[in-house]
């Protein structure tokens, strides 16, 4: 059912008035104790989070209004969207949980409920959550992708988040985004941070062992045992594994990644022979299709908290699998949800397990003082630069879909215009913030979409068969049957070309319908003048993305004046 503006306005104001309650009542009086708070339980507490991508302010961020899977899955609880997701879950319409979990009415319900995330807000909830907890029960792990996503960061190189990271009290972490800094930068950022890094599956590569004075092929801690009050927490670290596929090889030429199943079920049993834990979790970056099928094969693991794919579920999946049973999560992105589970823990094993995902809504948690300093301290340096007005925003700008971003049609549409190209490509990166109509867009927004170490862009000439190559393989890394053979992200967006897509045919045969926007069909031996960015081969010639947006915006701005 489609309803226009008015219309859900109209209903949303019924549904709050039946239940007694008004949106100035909810948030004008913050009502935390309705959302926050939870009977107790358990003798053990986890907070996760996961792919804030260096958003230390609140944003808005939109969900996916469709999130296609095809292949081999398990727990038929995702992925999910939309109404579908509403009705599953049972989350009531209008309400904070309904527009933190869907794009549904994304606009009007951000207005009501306000921002999300913010490091401030997110700090004073972990606060509250380890106060209830009481000292020494209580793990704050982070899956990664926290160093990359924003301007600061990138400028500092990560060290920003680090610095935020330590003031959160983040205890163990694993990584991805992280790498493309290079490995001697990541060693470096890992230097000031407080807590631990742990990653099972990259090890030196058998050039770097053989030049190694040092025997041993293991980059980093494969696992952490952390003893709390009541209980031993083996957190074992699963890097994000497709790193030098997704990203430049050059960034970690030493370092060899990988699922490495084998090994993680090695590192399991000698946890288990040495009766070293109580509760075995994986902390991962693997991306949920992924996650899921390992949780299948995998025994012995009792939690795997997940990351990389930016899945919000409002209850995790139960897996079988050869060793028992394992629960699977993912928590979102971008701050704006923490998972909390509170662990029932006795005679050495998991009991039972309780399990929440809260959203972190800026309007209701007050921020913590001194990591509001922190980030003012931050980005003071860069104020000016960041907040650089470009233009106005037209409509709501986002990046997150499967197929398609308002956003990332911005990004095309710029490097059509500014590099004179007849077809534009970007990758399908999840993260980046949405503008509401009529925001401002800042060079900080556009620096939230593109702030990478290997921004450059580029122009080539490639036959009409080579761009239809290059969207079938992309098209298999998401649509493959076998997760494993999936690297997450969503499909790369395409300018001044149409195509239709069958994420269910077989390997190279899922595009189809290719045709210029004059109507024209692609033809296969033609040659096309093709822009891009984010290329990962080698460094490409030209100017950052950023600028090539910049100049874009300031020219339209120009033009309309």
């Amino acid at each position: 059912m489609n309803l226009s503006r008015r219309e859900f306005l109209q209903a949303l104001s019924i549904a709050l008035l039946s239940s007694n309650c008004s949106t100035q009542r909810r948030f004008g009086d913050f009502d935390i104790e309705g959302l926050y708070s939870a009977q107790p339980f358990g003798n053990v507490r986890l907070l996760h989070f996961t792919d804030c991508h260096a958003q230390l302010l609140p944003v808005y961020y939109r969900e996916p209004s469709n999130n296609l899977a095809t292949g081999e899955r398990h727990g038929r609880a995702v992925p999910l969207s939309g109404q579908v997701l509403l009705d599953y879950y049972r989350l009531k319409f209008g309400s904070p949980e309904a527009h933190a979990f869907t794009h549904l009415h994304f606009i009007e319900l951000a207005e009501i409920y306000g921002k999300m995330g913010g490091f401030a807000h997110l700090a004073t909830l972990i606060e509250r959550l380890r106060g209830e907890s009481g000292p020494g029960n209580t793990l704050l792990l982070d899956g990664g992708d926290s160093w990359q996503g924003s301007a600061t960061a990138l400028w500092t190189q990560g060290r920003d988040m680090v610095a935020a990271c330590n003031l959160l009290g983040v205890d163990v972490m694993t990584g991805h985004w992280e790498f493309t800094y290079g490995s001697k930068r990541v060693l470096e950022n890992l230097k000031q941070f407080n807590g631990e890094f742990a990653a099972q599956n990259i090890a030196l590569t058998d050039a770097a062992r053989f030049d190694s004075d040092d025997d041993t092929a293991t980059v980093f801690n494969p696992y952490v045992i952390k003893t709390l009050q009541s209980a031993r927490i083996a957190v074992i670290g699963q890097a994000f594994p497709y790193t030098p596929i997704a990203n430049p090889r050059h960034f970690i030429p030493d370092w060899q990644f990988g699922i490495q199943e084998q090994n993680l079920q090695a590192v399991i049993n000698q946890i288990k022979t040495r009766k070293a834990a109580d509760v075995i979790v994986l902390l991962s970056h693997n991306g949920l299709d992924v996650d899921l099928k390992l949780a299948s094969r995998i025994g012995g693991l009792d939690v795997i908290l997940g990351g990389h794919t930016h899945d919000a579920l409002p209850k995790p999946v139960l897996i079988d699998n050869p060793g028992g049973k394992t629960w699977v999560s993912n928590a979102g992105s971008h701050g704006k949800f923490l998972a909390v589970l509170d662990l029932a823990v006795g005679n050495g094993r998991l009991k039972s397990l309780n399990y929440r995902l809260l959203p972190v809504f800026a309007n209701m948690l007050k921020p913590d003082p001194k990591m509001q300093k922190l980030i003012e301290t931050i980005r003071n340096p860069y104020a000016e630069q960041l907040n650089k007005p470009l233009g106005i925003a037209d409509r709501l700008l986002y990046r997150r879909d499967r197929f398609h971003g308002t956003f990332d049609q911005l990004i095309l549409d710029a490097l059509l215009d500014v590099l004179d190209a007849d077809i534009a490509l970007s990758p399908g990166f999840r993260w980046g913030n949405t503008l509401l109509p009529g925001q401002t867009i800042t060079l900080e927004d556009v620096m939230n979409h593109t702030a990478i170490t290997y921004p450059q862009t580029y122009v080539s000439s490639l036959l009409g068969r080579e761009v239809k190559a290059i969207l079938e393989d992309v098209a298999d890394n998401l649509f493959n049957k076998d997760p494993y053979y999936r690297q997450g992200g969503d499909m790369v967006r395409v300018g001044g070309l149409r195509f239709d897509c069958n994420p269910i045919a077989e390997i190279g045969r899922r595009i189809s319908g290719l045709k210029m926007l004059d109507g024209k069909s692609l033809e296969a031996e033609k040659n096309y003048k093709v822009a891009g960015w984010a290329g990962v081969d080698a460094p490409s010639p030209g100017k950052p993305v950023w600028e090539i947006v910049t100049e874009y915006l300031e020219n339209k701005v120009k033009g309309e004046r």
